[in-house]
């Protein structure tokens, strides 16, 4: 459970950075983001989420980093 909090807490921190620093991008993004179809978002979801699961496999189990 403190994994996930730590990594909870630095996707908060990464994402505050990012709408500190870079305002009219981060509209941009939303504002596309907002008007994609919904079978696009569902498949970035998916996508994003196994990239992520194989990424905390590799640094955690798999002696990779």
């Amino acid at each position: 459970m403190t994994d996930f909090l730590a990594a909870f807490g630095l996707l908060l921190a990464l994402e505050g950075i990012f709408f500190a620093a870079l305002p009219g991008v981060a509209q941009r993004v939303l504002s596309e983001a907002a008007q994609s179809p919904a079978e696009r978002m569902r498949l970035v979801g998916i996508l994003f989420a196994v990239i992520g699961v194989v990424l905390i496999w590799a640094v955690r189990w798999g002696g990779f980093f």
